[in-house]
């Protein structure tokens, strides 16, 4: 390996031990320890640390083609103290106002989407649900209505026809008013003998069931 690409490496890992705590912070940050369980918290970190050791080892192989030496580590452990004592405060400060701003514009979006499309949108929905329960309402009050006409035209024709009929049975013959009251009583008897008889088999029926 020349001492281009030892220098390299050098610089390499220096940047990535100080990427590596700034990656860290920003994980740290997003986790929130004491608010999780703590088997996700160990999942977490297990997948966190695997991928840091893929991208150093990436970051490696794109150098020098993945070859180690001892100094690797040094520089790692350099890059990651640097970033400690020199850069960490201001990343800190620098990542609360990228999550303030993210989360002011996220809330912005938010109100604007309410305001111009989801408010409209909702409102206009119940107009028309309005719309469509008034002409509902007003065809039923219509539909009672004609139903209330034809049942008194009915009701009227009926009353016309029994007062007809009534005049016809008084003209009618003794004798045929007599046959046709023993037709009359015969078909009702009929009928409330099929009806008894429909009762009774609906008792056994019952009865069977149980």
């Amino acid at each position: 390996m020349t001492l281009s690409t030892q220098f390299l490496t050098m610089l390499s890992m220096i940047g990535m031990g100080s990427l590596f705590g700034a990656m860290f912070d920003t994980y740290q940050r997003f986790l929130q320890r004491p608010k999780r369980k703590q088997w996700i918290v160990f999942i977490n970190d297990l997948l966190f640390w695997i991928i840091q050791a893929l991208l150093i080892f990436y970051t490696l192989f794109l150098v020098n083609k993945g070859e180690i030496r001892f100094y690797i580590f040094i520089a790692l452990i350099c890059g990651f103290a640097a970033y400690q004592s020199l850069l960490k405060e201001f990343y800190l400060q620098t990542l609360e106002i990228l999550i303030r701003t993210v989360i002011a514009c996220a809330r912005i979006i938010k109100k604007t989407f309410l305001l111009l499309i989801y408010r409209p949108i909702f409102g206009l929905i119940q107009l028309l649900i309005l719309i469509i329960l008034s002409i509902g309402r007003g065809l039923l009050t219509l539909v009672k209505f004609v139903l209330s006409i034809f049942l008194f035209i009915i009701k009227t024709v009926l009353g016309i026809l029994k007062k007809i009929l009534l005049i016809f049975w008084k003209l009618m013959p003794k004798g045929l008013k007599n046959s046709v009251d023993k037709l009359y009583n015969r078909t009702a008897g009929k009928i409330k003998e099929i009806g008894n008889y429909i009762i009774k088999w609906k008792e056994r029926w019952k009865k069977r069931k149980e």
